[in-house]
């Protein structure tokens, strides 16, 4: 393969040591892309991609202060042509769905960025889009499905954290009618047999998070 006399640079954003340690050894042993900073946040992405202006960044979704999918959407707001590529140990459609939204061009499951980063970094830098079989899979199979409302997802939550539609309905300062009327809606669109099951797809699907 030619060298590329410019290399791709490259902005790994994750709030675990390890992984970024993994990235920067696998990034530093080639020689058409550099490392050229680090971040544990979103707020610490913004002010890196900012100082430096990478042509790719690895984007992580769960992190502290400012989420993964919140922070691409501020960059580009800022940068309208940045180029992300979202690690993700979720294989979940909502999930993917945001990101995509948000502007990201590549996924990668964290299980596989041993095998797969320099592809997908490479892919993404010359503007091809790379989304896991898995994760194209998840977003198919729910493509026209109606999306659980701001609030739906809200009663969902509280439900997976072990609260009656008694205590969210003085959490939400609603009726408890109300609150049923939402959880029958959530059990329809998901498909869900009960209340616990619906917690499970909602957690699989990426809908909502511990």
């Amino acid at each position: 393969m030619a060298i590329n006399p410019s290399p791709i640079r490259v902005l790994a954003v994750d709030d675990h040591a390890l992984l970024l340690e993994g990235i920067a050894a696998l990034i530093g042993a080639e020689s058409d892309m550099i490392l050229v900073a680090e971040a544990s946040n979103g707020e610490e992405a913004l002010a890196q991609f900012r100082l430096h202006r990478p042509d790719v960044t690895l984007m992580d979704l769960q992190m502290p202060t400012l989420n993964g999918i919140e922070a691409i959407t501020k960059i580009r707001a800022e940068f309208p042509n940045a180029r992300f590529i979202v690690l993700t140990t979720y294989t979940g459609d909502v999930q993917a769905s945001r990101a995509l939204k948000a502007g990201a061009q590549g996924f990668l499951l964290k299980a596989r960025v041993h095998k797969e980063l320099l592809e997908t970094i490479r892919a993404v830098h010359a503007g091809q889009k790379r989304i896991p079989p898995e994760v194209a899979i998840e977003l198919a199979s729910h493509a026209g499905q109606d999306a659980l409302t701001a609030r739906e997802i809200e009663v969902l939550r509280l439900i997976a954290n072990g609260n009656s539609n008694k205590q969210i309905a003085a959490r939400l300062l609603v009726a408890e009618e109300t609150v049923k009327s939402h959880v029958t809606s959530i059990l329809a669109k998901l498909g869900a047999q009960d209340r616990t099951h619906a917690v499970t797809i909602g957690l699989k699907r990426g809908i909502i998070d511990l």
